[in-house]
């Protein structure tokens, strides 16, 4: 239990130091509680390191009820109901289902002829598979990209800066036919699913429950397929089901972190194997890219990648984008 809790204090730690600052001071002085109190380290080291990272537990901790109080009542809340915690950490996970994504998926989505047949891995909800219902707003140095559906603006207006010198070249995919891959696939008709994903929006966050609440009415109209399982594992089938005339897309946005090295590789491999891949990723996640995509004077962010090559950096959940 030592060594756990040390794990533990120290994850907390960093989140305090690295990850909360500019997000949500209320996280960042839960986090500081953790890393600096023993009893509560101890109550976070029975649960399984997967899924203790500090968003999923403090969003566990909301939805269970604690609020948005201090740091010093949070911990007398968790302490009182360190069970509960325990359990209904072990069977949620992380599954930021961001919809602004898809602002700096749509570039490289732009760049494949239509139909398409879309299909992410570690879907959530699968907010992120109805990148031709939102609207769009790039805005860079003095210029503007405006782009609606072609039914008119959509509820989900999606706002990225954009950090080039050039503006990306958009344009409204033509999806006929759209899957999900997840351990633990959301229904987006379900009330739960509204509250667990506007519960995982960091407090101070300003916008994102709204956007994830209009984009969760947008796929409950028109659900997707949901298939639960392994992407690696179930790719090739459910790939299998898509329409024959349709270009099949495989996408896998911020999935491959939670995947294992060597699970990592087999899930790209399938990806591409199925047909198109874009993924948005950290560029030291995996050996995905091509040869000469990741040069020096990188400029931070994830990186947008079509097939393998490098388009852009990105906020990873899509704030900003900046093209190569």
């Amino acid at each position: 239990m030592d060594a756990e809790a040390a794990a533990v204090a120290d994850r907390y730690a960093r989140f305090a130091r690295d990850e909360a600052p500019g997000r949500s001071e209320l996280y960042g002085a839960w986090a500081q509680l953790v890393a600096s109190d023993r009893d509560v380290q101890e109550v976070l080291a029975r649960i399984a390191p997967q899924r203790r990272q500090p968003p999923l537990v403090f969003a566990v901790t909301r939805l269970l009820g604690v609020g948005e109080p201090d740091a010093a009542t949070w911990r007398d809340w968790l302490l009182a109901h360190a069970d509960a915690v325990v359990a209904e950490c072990g069977r949620r996970s992380l599954q930021t289902n961001e919809p602004l994504r898809c602002a700096a998926l749509l570039p490289a989505l732009s760049l494949i002829e239509g139909p398409i047949a879309l299909l992410e891995v570690g879907a959530s909800a699968g907010l992120c598979l109805y990148p031709d219902r939102y609207s769009y707003r790039y805005r860079g140095a003095g210029a503007e990209v405006v782009l609606d559906p072609p039914d008119g603006p959509s509820a989900v207006v999606l706002e990225c800066e954009v950090r080039s010198e050039r503006m990306p070249a958009v344009r409204s995919p033509e999806i006929v036919w759209r899957a999900g891959i997840d351990l633990a696939p959301l229904d987006p008709r379900e009330p739960d699913t509204e509250a667990w994903l506007t519960g995982l929006v960091w407090p101070g966050e300003t916008g994102r429950a709204e956007r994830v609440r209009s984009a969760l009415a947008i796929a409950a109209a028109d659900p997707a397929l949901r298939v639960a399982g392994d992407g690696v594992d179930l790719v090739v089938e459910v790939a299998s089901a898509a329409p024959r005339d349709a270009t099949l897309v495989v996408q896998t946005p911020g999935v491959l972190a939670h995947i294992p090295w060597v699970r990592r590789g087999q899930l790209i491999s399938a990806a591409r194997a199925a047909g198109r891949w874009i993924t948005l990723d950290a560029p030291s996640l995996h050996d995905g890219w091509g040869e000469s995509d990741l040069a020096d004077g990188w400029p931070g962010g994830f990186a947008l990648a079509l097939d393998g090559r490098v388009l852009a950096a990105a906020d990873p959940l899509g704030g900003w984008i900046a093209l190569r």
